[in-house]
């Protein structure tokens, strides 16, 4: 195929609005988008339609760029309040779990290795890389699946996910590119390893948290007068936390995520507009990362390594996963349930992540490496197809799922974090207008306000002597310690 600026961009235009359409209608019926993403890459790519792209280096590049912009909105997303009490389960299974998913994984990978029938043929070291790569766990599928079936979830699951599945990439990535290094040279030491682990860790630990903190001093000091650069400004902070972070040998993905915290637990100036942007743009680099990866397989090639990697997926389904959390878990005690466990273990879900990591072997030509990426893709979309859509099934089978609770508010109406107020809604019921048709009758709490009343489609604005209707949405604002008094009158009232 020939390439042109203007081909590129009509062919990309093409891609994304393809991706974007049919990740809608998976949207729908709980199938992870990443999976239809990945397929419309499959079936642009040289075995489908015939794009053209096989070079892993561009790849890699993209996904680090995606990886860190992914990490660091999953990092403001995050609540300190909200993983608080989960935070030693989350860590736990965010080092330990995906060290011992990949020991686990890798025994066997090498155990079936030495099977007269089996097509693969891999030493221990090759065995553990192959593990390691797909070793971490993928939370934008999980969560889209959870938030599509309208789903919480009992026993602060929902945060404990997230902040495994939010911070155990960096561990994955220092196995991955330690065994690279290991199988490349026979100089490194055990003390070495530990030793480039402890300084990733410290150092990656040390600069998110510093720089997380000078990026929200920047944000909130800098008298910028176009307010569409605050989230230019913030970005510009995202790719220096992360390079400057590997330059000091540290690990840059898991500095932007705990960056990515530190900016979202703080206040800081024009967060709406902030988070708007940053949400638009991990979609966009989601889409582009996994289409990239979608055109980078030869899907006639997953058929040789079919019969394999389906033997591998299968025990990091129903074993290596399962191992994993219950021995990081058997230290909580009765903590964490048996249902609890087994949701757990079910939501050990592959994403775009490990195929990533899986072109690191390609790149650095360790023998095998295209055998390892391929297993690696194969097992990413069987773990999508199977663990992926039945995640909510899974959640109600286990009695786990809770009703998703309301956020905002149906006006569309938000106040900057620099007010000190409140927002919400009521609607107006017949046990309400009992009490008094106007809401001069309603003896409001002091300090709460009615701001808009709608009606239909209609707004009006209220005064003491308009009449309500039943039906009429009531839109609310009070002092924050005014925030129980004002619950209390709601629950009366619905």
């Amino acid at each position: 195929m020939w390439f042109t600026a203007e081909n590129i961009l009509l062919v990309g235009s093409i891609l994304l609005f393809v991706s974007i359409i049919v990740g809608k209608t998976g949207y729908r019926f709980g199938v992870p988008a990443l999976l239809l993403f990945l397929l419309v890459g499959m079936i642009f790519g040289s075995d489908g339609l015939g794009l053209q792209f096989h070079n892993a280096g561009e790849a890699q590049f993209i996904g680090m760029v995606a990886l860190s912009i992914i990490l660091f909105s999953g990092g403001m997303d995050t609540r300190f309040s909200d993983i608080r009490p989960v935070l030693s389960q989350g860590i736990v299974l965010s080092t330990a779990g995906v060290l011992l998913t990949t020991l686990l994984t890798g025994l066997f990978i090498w155990w079936l290795s030495g099977m007269s029938w089996t097509n693969i043929h891999f030493s221990l070291l090759p065995s553990l890389l192959l593990a390691a790569t797909m070793s971490s766990t993928d939370s934008a599928s999980v969560f889209a699946i959870l938030r599509s079936q309208k789903m919480n979830l009992k026993h602060n699951l929902r945060p404990m996910l997230e902040l495994e599945s939010g911070s155990n990439d960096p561990m994955a990535y220092m196995l991955t590119v330690v065994l690279i290094q290991f199988i490349q040279s026979s100089d490194l030491s055990t003390s070495s390893i530990l030793g480039s682990f402890f300084v990733q860790f410290l150092i990656g630990g040390g600069c998110g948290y510093l720089l997380g903190r000078l990026a929200v001093y920047a944000l909130n000091r800098l008298n910028i007068d176009n307010h569409a650069l605050y989230p230019i400004l913030l970005l510009s902070f995202v790719f220096f936390i992360f390079s400057f972070t590997d330059l000091l040998r540290g690990n840059g993905y898991l500095a932007v995520y705990i960056a990515g915290m530190m900016v979202g637990n703080q206040k800081v100036i024009y967060r709406k507009e902030i988070y708007t942007f940053m949400d638009g743009l991990s979609w966009l680099f989601q889409i582009i990362m996994f289409l990239c990866l979608g055109l980078l397989v030869n899907p006639h090639e997953l058929l040789e390594v079919a019969a394999v990697a389906l033997l591998i997926g299968l025990f990091m389904i129903v074993a290596g996963r399962p191992l994993s959390v219950w021995l990081c878990l058997m230290p909580f005690g009765r903590k964490i349930n048996t249902k609890s466990k087994l949701f757990i273990s079910w939501v050990g879900l592959r994403g775009a992540v490990p195929i990533i990591f899986a072109t690191y072997p390609v790149v650095a030509d360790i023998d095998g490496a295209s055998v390892i990426f391929n297993i690696v893709f194969f097992i990413t979309i069987l773990s999508l197809v199977t663990q992926g859509t039945l995640i909510a099934r899974v959640a109600r089978a286990l009695d786990l799922s809770l009703p998703m609770p309301k956020s905002g508010n149906d006006f569309g109406v938000e106040l900057p974090e620099e007010i000190d107020s409140d927002l919400r809604d009521i609607t107006v019921t017949p046990a309400l207008l009992k009490k008094g048709e106007t809401l001069k009758e309603l003896n409001l709490p002091k300090g709460t306000l009615v701001m808009i009343v709608k009606r239909g489609n209609e707004y009006l604005i209220p005064n003491g002597t308009l009449r309500l209707h039943e039906g009429d949405k009531l839109l609310l604002i009070s002092e924050k310690e005014k925030q129980k008094e004002e619950e209390s009158i709601a629950e009366k009232v619905e």
